[in-house]
């Protein structure tokens, strides 16, 4: 029996390829509906990987390797075209070669790709085509070790694991249990991810993250999917990830009012007075203005007989 004494262990703190969501040496799941767009974010991630920029800060750092395993779509019709859309450099993404043998989640020729590529990013695209025939994905014994093994590979190379799943057609759950299979994906997991058509306006999907095991939550990300530039990211969004998924839309006016007032402020304090004229075109009730001053973490402060909005750091 080996016995470790955690005052020998040094502590670190996580990497993130995009803070707080997607971090290095750990698995990753993103989940959605089909169509909604969780392939297309992931491989936009992946693009700017490859061009050596961090998604989250505007610095640059070393093209990286990425490795992307996908048993669905076509990769000369379907996912090089992608990652064109994406401005990729396909010198950097790479796959395993399935003509002889099909690839599993414990196949030993997953770490030695990695190991060997020095890959920082690996996809597996989606999680069912690559368990295994003997194993069922609705089996929590069957899914621990499968993966375990992932979270080891990722712990020991620091390869960000993204792993891609389908969501049930069960309604009225909530996120964390539409994840197709055992709840056990969604345990071993470090940070779970899902994405989901805003219904009351289709040309935009949100990006929430409804776990995260090594920081706080990050806020959900709106994104819309477009021709030219594959995919725009546009911010933090304000909805109930919950909700979208049951097909019932977000308050548009209440995001409208978010951006222009985050935006207003970040000039600096502004008197309460000019920043509800800012918004008065739109319908916001009082108890909405107190969650939106929640939400920004704005301060009201008080001069003379006047208010001041200021946003707090």
């Amino acid at each position: 029996m080996n016995i470790i004494t955690l005052d020998d262990i040094y502590s670190t703190f996580p990497v993130w390829l995009w803070k707080p969501y997607i971090p290095f040496g750990k698995v990753t799941i993103i989940q959605g509906d089909p169509g909604d767009g969780k392939t297309t974010l992931i491989l936009h991630i992946a693009a700017a990987l490859s061009r050596g920029e961090v998604l989250h800060m505007d610095i640059k750092c070393k093209p990286s390797n990425i490795i992307y395993l996908n048993a669905e779509d076509g990769y000369a019709d379907t996912i090089k075209p992608r990652l064109e859309a994406a401005n990729a450099d396909c010198r950097y993404i790479h796959t395993i070669d399935e003509t002889d043998s099909a690839l599993t989640m414990t196949d030993e020729r997953i770490e030695a790709a990695i190991r060997l590529l020095d890959a920082k990013m690996l996809i597996i695209d989606p999680m069912q085509a690559y368990l295994g025939a003997d194993v069922d994905m609705h089996r929590a014994n069957e899914i621990r070790p499968v993966m375990s093994r992932l979270a080891v590979i990722a712990e020991n190379t620091g390869c960000a694991i993204v792993i891609i799943g389908h969501m049930n057609k069960a309604q009225g759950m909530k996120a964390s249990y539409r994840g197709l299979g055992s709840i056990d994906f969604t345990a071993a997991a470090r940070s779970v991810l899902v994405v989901a058509r805003d219904k009351s306006n289709p040309n935009l999907r949100v990006m929430a993250q409804i776990k995260n095991s090594l920081a706080p939550e990050g806020k959900p990300i709106a994104f819309e999917i477009c021709d030219e530039e594959g995919v725009k990211l546009l911010g933090e969004y304000v909805c109930d990830i919950d909700d979208m998924l049951m097909g019932i839309g977000t308050d548009c006016d209440f995001n409208e009012a978010v951006g222009i007032i985050k935006q207003f402020l970040s000039e600096g304090e502004k008197p309460q007075r000019e920043v509800m004229e800012k918004i008065s075109h739109l319908d916001i009730p009082s108890n909405k203005i107190k969650k939106i001053k929640a939400h920004l973490n704005i301060k009201s402060i008080k001069k003379g007989e006047h208010w001041y909005w200021c946003l707090m750091s």
